[in-house]
């Protein structure tokens, strides 16, 4: 498989702390899905109106026939990209033929809502041609977002997960108990400062250790340490190995 171009990932930090990176879609590749949907759009359009015309005339005349063909072409028009946005694959047909999702800008799948939104002000990108405001926005826009997707903060990402950049080392710390005596709520928020360390920004990891410094005596990265060595010995105050155990995630200090 390919490597991701590094210019297409950006990098998302939630409440919480953990970090993720999305691979934003490019105007080019969004151009195509455009072109393949409107495509669908116009084919459906055009079956039918052939199929509303091929009725008896006499059944709700010549005139009624026209307003639901022009009915049923406004519907696509506006609502087609919301059903399937809002949907269990997030993306239209032309945007999954090019492996293409709409996302919230935290990862999440679309709501109905944003759905509605982003293509509603599908008309306000169009302005004043041929899509002239939607085209300035994702030029200069980080994450390359229409109008639309700025207000409905959504954006387009490619489907597959793109791979960790973050190189995969051990941090070896030494399995030590705390220096104090822990109630059971501080065990069991180090357990989980333990589990969930691996998925934190760097900077985010060191911060919470940076809290608990009465605790580990010991500030930056040595405190980090020592605060994964005290979570690894309420895991098991036993060490069989007599080696200190590694704890894999993402690189404390970035070179």
């Amino acid at each position: 498989m390919a490597v991701a171009r590094a210019d297409t990932l950006q990098s998302v930090e939630l409440a919480d702390g953990v970090e993720i990176q999305l691979r934003v879609a490019g105007p080019a590749v969004r151009s195509m899905a455009y072109l393949i949907d409107l495509l669908i759009r116009i084919g459906i359009d055009i079956v039918v109106a052939f199929g509303v015309f091929q009725l008896p005339p006499e059944m709700i005349g010549a005139e009624m026939m026209g307003g639901l063909a022009m009915l049923f072409a406004f519907f696509m028009e506006w609502f087609y990209n919301v059903i399937f946005e809002a949907g269990a694959k997030g993306a239209t047909p032309g945007q999954r033929a090019m492996k293409l999702r709409v996302m919230c800008v935290t990862g999440g799948p679309v709501s109905l809502a944003q759905a509605v939104m982003r293509n509603f002000l599908r008309v306000v990108d169009f302005m004043p041609f041929f899509y002239l405001t939607g085209i300035v926005c994702l030029l200069f826009t980080k994450r390359f977002q229409r109008l639309g997707d700025l207000v409905a903060n959504t954006v387009v990402t490619y489907a597959e997960v793109p791979p960790s950049l973050a190189p995969q080392v051990e941090i070896r710390a030494e399995r030590h108990a705390p220096s104090q005596v822990l109630t059971r709520e501080e065990q069991a928020a180090l357990l989980q400062f333990l589990e969930r360390a691996p998925l934190w920004a760097d900077e985010r990891r060191i911060e919470l250790a940076t809290l608990v410094q009465p605790l580990t005596e010991a500030a930056g990265v040595e405190g980090l340490r020592r605060l994964c060595g005290m979570a690894l010995w309420l895991q098991d105050p036993e060490d069989k190995s007599g080696r200190p155990p590694p704890l894999k995630g993402a690189a404390l200090m970035r070179a």
